[in-house]
């Protein structure tokens, strides 16, 4: 039974703890969707983006919750029902029982679903999971952005469990756009989002200026303007929103995201640091306009 692979792949993350046992499944999860959607025409049309696709497919050190995707041209009438019936059947194959909940909010150019399961705790041998309480429905939001800024660019990439799928995902520095877009325009600090941007800025990665330019022209409170952002531009606005952050509250809501063992680093979380880490995007290539 394929559940067995599913218990297999669980020993390989070597969990410590109740949260990340749990992770760890939401994660093979994931996967097994991703390689779903693969089996469809879906990667024609979009791509894989976000924190969960930084985590599979470029090494991001925490786990993510959500699954984001983006349309790679806009079509306002694209559903995700098609889609999450094969999903369905196809994860029935490893023991799931999933439901779909699929929200197609008319005013809203971002369509949710919502998938969940509640057999695993009952199926699955787990060794911290549901010992003290009960597990509980797993829940994974799925979004879609069918209306997407251009200059975007994405690259194929293949994930290996359940079987090798090919995966259209956004290049990291298209990512790295997004999350900027995401630390500027955001009315509450994540502290996820200043995780990732460390990651992002100790690899010097490159950061996609007209994606972000078209993105904070698109949505936030730069909206239908006509900024032009470069990396200058770019400094100084991180540099303003750096030093305004309560950064011991930032890294609380990161804490249950990070393996236990560095999660005593989040205590070092300062704005001496992340001014550091800004000082490192000088000078990095760019795609610029």
């Amino acid at each position: 039974m394929s559940i067995v692979m599913v218990e297999e792949k669980l020993k390989s993350y070597r969990a410590s703890s109740e949260i990340e046992e749990i992770q760890a499944l939401r994660e093979i999860t994931q996967e097994i969707i991703l390689a779903s959607l693969a089996r469809t025409d879906f990667y024609e049309y979009a791509a894989f983006q976000g924190d969960t696709c930084l985590r599979i497919f470029y090494g991001l050190n925490r786990f993510s919750e959500d699954m984001d995707f983006t349309l790679i041209r806009g079509n306002p009438t694209f559903a995700w029902k098609p889609y999450l019936e094969q999903v369905i059947r196809d994860v029935a194959s490893y023991g799931y029982n999933m439901e779909i909940t699929d929200r197609r909010e008319t005013d809203s150019h971002v369509r949710l679903a919502f998938l969940k399961d509640d057999t695993l705790e009952k199926i699955l041998q787990l060794q911290y999971a549901g010992k003290t309480s009960q597990l509980g429905k797993i829940k994974f939001k799925l979004e879609i952005d069918t209306n997407p800024p251009g200059g975007g660019t994405n690259e194929l990439k293949y994930v290996d469990f359940p079987y090798i799928s090919p995966i259209v995902v956004q290049t990291p520095d298209t990512l790295f756009a997004r999350k900027i877009h995401a630390l500027l325009c955001r009315n509450y600090v994540k502290g996820r989002d200043w995780y990732d941007f460390i990651w992002y800025t100790s690899r010097r990665t490159a950061v996609n200026y007209q994606y972000l330019e078209k993105a904070l022209q698109q949505s936030g409170p730069l909206e239908n303007t006509d900024i032009h952002v470069d990396q200058n531009w770019l400094y100084n606005k991180l540099l303003e929103r750096i030093t305004t952050i309560d950064w011991k509250e930032a890294a609380m809501d990161v804490r249950r995201f990070v393996p236990v063992r560095e999660q005593a680093s989040l205590d070092y979380w300062n704005t001496q640091v992340f001014l550091q880490q800004l000082e490192k995007m000088r000078g990095t290539s760019t795609k610029e306009q």
